[in-house]
C-alpha cells in the first residue's frame, strides 16, 4: 500500500505551467536522512525558473518545488545520532519543500533558534547560507571593507546586508526607492535607485570604490561592477536576472584591477560541501539570531493553497525580504 501526502505539483496545461496541491508518494528516508513534517517553506527565484522548465533539480533530488523548509522531525534514519523525533529544525533542500513532508540529509539541518516561529525560520536557510557562502567562503571579506549588494531588499540581499554589517563593513545597495528604508534599517550606509540612475556613475562621481560586489543581475551589470571595484576586488555572481546570454567587456580592466569574478550556486553543491557550510554558519551565526542581531526579513506569508498568488507576487518584484508559504 502506497503512503501518500499532499504536495504542490506543476501541471502543464494550455501551454502554461499551473500549480496545484495533489496527493503524491510520501518520501522514504535513507539511513543518513530525516523526515521532516513541514510547517513552512519559502519562495526563491529558482522556483519560478523551475516552474518554466528552465532550472531542473540536481540528479536524485525531488522534482517538487522548494529549496528550504522549517518544521518538526517526524522520523530519523538508523545512522542519525544528533537529531531526534520532535526536534524543531530548518534545512536547505535540493527540492521538495512545497510538500507536507520532506526528507533531508541530517547534515543539512539546523535547529530553529530559540522560540522563533516556523514561518520566520523558513526565511533563514537559503538566504543566509547563500549570503554567508558568498561573503565569507568566496569573497573572504575582511573587516571594514566596502561591499556593494545588488537587489538589496531581496531575501539574500537583506541577509547579506546584515552579515556584512556584523563584519563592520560599509554596505552600499542598489534597490528601487520604495525599498531603501528597509535597507537602511538593516545597516546599509548608502542606497542607489537603479531605476533612475546608474550605480557606477553615482559611485564614480563620489569617488567611491568597493572591494566586493554581490550581483544577482549578470550581463548588463558586469562592466559597471568592474568599473567601481578597487584593486583586488571580487565579484560574486549569484544570479542572472538580467539574462544569461553572451556579453562583451573590457578584459584589460579585469587584469589591471586584478579582479576575481566568481560564479556560484548552492543547490548543486555536494552534501559534504553544504554540510560544512551549515556547520560553519551555525557556529558563527545561530547565536546572533538568539540575541536579535540577525533576523530574517519576512515580507508576506501565504497559505500554501495560495501558492499561485505567492508566485505572482514574487514575479511582480514587490517583495521586500522573503515570501513564505505556510503549510497546513
Amino acid at each position: 500500500m502506497n503512503i501518500t501526502m499532499r504536495a504542490v505539483n506543476i501541471i502543464n496545461k494550455d501551454g502554461d505551467a499551473h500549480l496545484k496541491i495533489q496527493e503524491v508518494p510520501k518520501p522514504e528516508i535513507a539511513r543518513h536522512e530525516v523526515l521532516i513534517k513541514s510547517r513552512a517553506t519559502a519562495l526563491n527565484r529558482a522556483d519560478l525558473l523551475q516552474r518554466k522548465g528552465l532550472y531542473s533539480p540536481p540528479p536524485g533530488e525531488s522534482e517538487i518545488l522548494g529549496l528550504e523548509v522549517a518544521g518538526e522531525i517526524e522520523a530519523i534514519g538508523s545512522e542519525v545520532t544528533r537529531w531526534k523525533k520532535g526536534d524543531r529544525v530548518m534545512a536547505i533542500l535540493g527540492g521538495g519543500g512545497y510538500a507536507a513532508y520532506v526528507k533531508a540529509s541530517a547534515g543539512l539541518l539546523m535547529p530553529i533558534p530559540g522560540q522563533m516561529d516556523f514561518n520566520t525560520a523558513a526565511g533563514i536557510p537559503e538566504a543566509f547560507l547563500t549570503a554567508w557562502q558568498a561573503l565569507h567562503w568566496l569573497a573572504k571579506i575582511g573587516e571594514s571593507e566596502k561591499i556593494l549588494v545588488h537587489a538589496g531588499a531581496s531575501g539574500v540581499g537583506t541577509a547579506a546586508i546584515q552579515l556584512a554589517r556584523e563584519k563592520n563593513c560599509t554596505v552600499i545597495v542598489t534597490a528601487s526607492e520604495a525599498k531603501h528604508a528597509l535597507c537602511f534599517k538593516l545597516g546599509a550606509s548608502q542606497c542607489i535607485d537603479y531605476k533612475s540612475t546608474n550605480f557606477d556613475e553615482v559611485l564614480e562621481n563620489e569617488k567611491v570604490g568597493v572591494d566586493v560586489v554581490l550581483d544577482f543581475v549578470g550581463g548588463p551589470y558586469l562592466e559597471q561592477n568592474m568599473k567601481v571595484l578597487n584593486l583586488d576586488g571580487r565579484i560574486i555572481q549569484i544570479g542572472l536576472l538580467g539574462g544569461s546570454g553572451p556579453i562583451q567587456f573590457d578584459i584589460g580592466l579585469l587584469l589591471r584591477k586584478r579582479i576575481s569574478l566568481i560564479g556560484t550556486t548552492l543547490r548543486n553543491r555536494t552534501i559534504q560541501y553544504k554540510s560544512e557550510l551549515i556547520k560553519d554558519f551555525s557556529q558563527q551565526c545561530l547565536p546572533l539570531f538568539e540575541t536579535g542581531k540577525l533576523s530574517p526579513v519576512v515580507d508576506r506569508v501565504f497559505n500554501w493553497h495560495e501558492v499561485e498568488n505567492a508566485h505572482q507576487y514574487m514575479q511582480s518584484n514587490r517583495n521586500q525580504g522573503k515570501i513564505i508559504l505556510e503549510i497546513k
